[in-house]
């Protein structure tokens, strides 16, 4: 009986891998027969695991999804990054799923042997997550309005929603969902603007699906490759208050390194210099990434006017530190 419940538990195993096992494959990986293969798979199904079984020259069997959720074997590393992933969902910026996450945390760390949960309780113990800039909260946005929109981006079916900008003003937009971004600790809908008939990036958290979705949709060609990249380069140039785009006498895989990516894009313009679009509702952070580059940089003062001046005063006060450091020194 042990070992008749130790291979149904390795078939299991195999099964959840997602490809198609022929009953020959399974026969050698288990050591048994073809036979108790076939045996072993009726009885997976009578414990309520919904095996298919393809027909066929060669034939072969896939674990499907069922009506109810069986229990789910992982192996170590598996269970460390569920574990890991769930610890992450409860300080996230998906609102709702915090208590859940919680509860399927407790029952995974309660049978986890003990050498996996001591890696789990040191990558916390020694992890510190980094807030947001200026310590502000991030927006959190509902499961359930990640859900509908996804559902809508796979059924490619037109999305209704009540949209309200970063000025307060509310409207209602009727796009063509294609992409979810996560981006610097927010989410971004790409869409095609049905009325404005062009590419739009929509902050999720500012969004309210209206149900049900509309009439399916042809797809059309995405607005770039690196949709990342486009959502960033979208980002960083609106709903600012302040912005600049700053001209760095650096290489650009310097810069990158120099900067968190959710401030903008580097572009490089010849291996030495390179550009940047950066972008913030206080001059003094703009100040404050600038001198994080420790580079030479330089931009247009007419278009950046806040800027110039709030560096202009900065540049007076650090001359003023040196100086009285410097009489300290010399006494």
């Amino acid at each position: 009986m042990l070992e008749t419940s130790a291979r149904l538990l390795r078939l299991l195993s195999l099964l959840q891998t997602p490809r198609d096992w022929t009953g020959t494959e399974l026969a050698d990986r288990l050591g048994v027969t073809t036979r108790t293969v076939r045996n072993d798979v009726g009885r997976l199904r009578e414990l309520g695991y919904p095996v298919h079984a393809m027909r066929g020259a060669v034939g072969g069997y896939r674990l499907g999804a069922g009506a109810a959720l069986p229990p789910l074997l992982l192996d170590d590393e598996e269970a460390v990054a569920v574990a890991i992933g769930l610890r992450t969902a409860t300080i996230g910026s998906i609102a709702g799923i915090e208590e859940s996450a919680l509860r399927a945390l407790a029952k995974l760390e309660q049978v986890l042997p003990v050498r996996l949960r001591r890696r789990i309780n040191t990558l916390q113990s020694y992890t510190i997550p980094v807030p947001a800039a200026g310590n502000r909260p991030v927006p959190s946005v509902s499961a359930d309005v990640l859900t509908a929109i996804t559902a809508a981006c796979r059924d490619r079916e037109r999305l209704r929603f009540d949209y309200r900008s970063h000025d307060g003003t509310a409207s209602r937009r009727d796009v063509e969902p294609y992409r979810l971004v996560n981006w610097g600790r927010r989410w971004y809908l790409v869409a095609w603007d049905t009325e404005r008939a062009d590419w739009r990036t929509y902050r999720v958290d500012r969004v309210e699906p209206k149900i049900p979705t509309g009439p399916r949709f042809a797809v059309r060609a995405l607005p770039a490759e690196d949709l990342a990249g486009y959502v960033a380069r979208g980002v960083s140039t609106a709903a600012w208050q302040y912005r600049a785009r700053i001209t760095v006498h650096a290489p650009a895989e310097v810069i990158v390194e120099r900067l968190p990516a959710m401030l903008g894009p580097v572009e490089a313009v010849d291996e030495r210099t390179c550009t940047v679009v950066l972008g913030s509702n206080e001059v003094e952070m703009l100040a404050v990434w600038l001198g994080a580059l420790g580079r030479d940089f330089e931009f247009d003062h007419a278009e950046s006017p806040e800027l110039a001046e709030h560096l202009a005063a900065l540049a007076d006060r650090y001359n003023r530190a040196a100086g009285r450091t410097a009489a300290r020194g010399t006494v």
